[in-house]
């Protein structure tokens, strides 16, 4: 079965979520033994190219924050980090080399090899 996201216009304050990411999430979210948890996606300085992906846990929504939602898994982020993430897609790749979240960011004019970090 192919692998899915819901298309977003690049220039949408959006956030797509593969269906490999979301049930990647869920899966986690399960071994932490915390429903109420969301993964947090931010941006901030660093890294790099400039610019460097964070991820982790949280139960809380804060004022600024925006949530995307698919299956049931919940992705947040703050209002500055939508900025930069506006119009990508949260991806889970599984190759030979190992298992990891990628951002498919139309937003990024570079990013580093290890695909952590990028310039806008």
């Amino acid at each position: 079965m192919p692998d899915t996201a819901t298309p977003v216009p690049t220039d949408a304050r959006v956030l797509g979520i593969s269906d490999s990411a979301a049930r990647r999430v869920a899966f986690l979210i399960r071994q932490e033994g915390n429903p109420a948890l969301m993964l947090r996606l931010t941006v901030s300085g660093g890294g790099c190219s400039g610019f460097q992906y964070g991820f982790g846990f949280d139960d809380t929504v804060n004022e600024d924050d925006h949530v995307f939602e698919k299956d049931g898994t919940k992705i947040v982020t703050d209002d500055c980090s939508l900025d930069l993430l506006a119009g990508a897609t949260l991806d889970y790749v599984e190759d030979l080399i190992g298992a990891s979240f990628q951002i498919k960011n139309p937003n990024a004019t570079a990013s580093c090899g290890c695909g952590n970090s990028f310039a806008v």
